[in-house]
């Protein structure tokens, strides 16, 4: 799929309205008594698998996240017991959905401090790769940081930036923010840089990628230079964006921008594999793995 292509098609967890249910905020009752031994099973395979692995890999927040919640390998979370332990905390909550929601249900969801998470669950035979992002996506991924407070604000005022950015035909921009932050985004600690973004944590093997390989750049996180980035939604990053603290997140949060929309309106847009002469190149990528892969069309 052309990466130009892949943008319009989704935006994070946000897409289309086929199969809308009967609430109007999209929401539904998780159904937790009615997942399967089989289902649980495929939670606890991949849940394992991932704990085992991330060490080492990802952040420390995202680590002490995990550790606090309601959630272990032996069955799939009950968003309620996410929720009880989530408000306490930052003051959000879990909410189920059928999976990909419209953008504008998506940022209402978000601006409010309720992350929508698709209640369902992959097949035993799909544990490495999935459209449409599942439980294990979006809990496991994703609501270890949403017990930081950074992250937490940082996500809400990106729900109520969405809303704006639909009205001034932004979205594409302000999309690219989200997908290389709260999805593939890395940050530098003391030992090296590692994984808070949910697309990565999420995954067994972009999980080494991201942080291991020779193959993808790294580059310093700038705003602007990031909203002109298109991203791959079919295959592991080319280029990653690094944050050198979480905190900066705050400072994103608060960013105006409406002048940086203007901006955006004239000037080149990017490829992820470009490296311009401004860049903080932290690791100067060989794009060895892309290069061996054939040309998706």
């Amino acid at each position: 799929m052309d990466v130009n292509v892949a943008e319009k098609v989704k935006h994070g967890l946000a897409a289309g309205t086929a199969s809308a249910p009967q609430r109007p905020d999209w929401t539904m009752d998780q159904g937790w008594e009615n997942y399967t031994p089989a289902q649980h099973a495929v939670w606890k395979t991949l849940y394992e698998r991932q704990t085992k692995l991330l060490p080492g890999l990802a952040c420390d927040d995202f680590v002490a996240g995990m550790n606090r919640l309601p959630m272990s390998a032996e069955r799939i979370p009950n968003f309620e017991e996410l929720s009880e332990t989530l408000m306490k905390a930052t003051g959000w909550q879990v909410v189920a959905v059928p999976g990909l929601v419209p953008d504008e249900v998506f940022f209402d969801h978000l601006a409010n401090r309720r992350f929508p998470s698709g209640n369902f669950i992959r097949g035993a035979h799909e544990l490495d790769y999935l459209e449409e992002p599942d439980v294990f996506h979006d809990v496991f991924g994703h609501v270890p940081m949403l017990m930081h407070p950074v992250m937490a604000d940082f996500i809400q005022a990106y729900g109520q930036g969405g809303l704006r950015a639909q009205q001034l035909g932004k979205l594409t921009e302000l999309a690219r923010v989200y997908w290389y932050t709260v999805e593939f985004g890395l940050v530098r600690q003391k030992e090296g840089l590692r994984i808070y973004g949910a697309g990565i944590a999420s995954s067994y093997s972009e999980s080494v990628f991201s942080i291991q390989s020779d193959s993808p750049y790294r580059i310093g996180f700038d705003l602007e230079r990031v909203m002109r980035t298109n991203y791959r939604i079919d295959d592991f990053q080319e280029v990653y964006f690094v944050l050198d603290h979480l905190d900066d997140l705050l400072a994103l949060a608060q960013t105006d921008f409406a002048p940086v929309y203007e901006r955006l309106g004239h000037g080149p847009h990017y490829q992820p594999g470009d490296v311009l002469p401004a860049d903080t190149v932290l690791h100067q990528g060989t794009g060895s793995f892309h290069l061996a892969r054939p040309r998706k069309s």
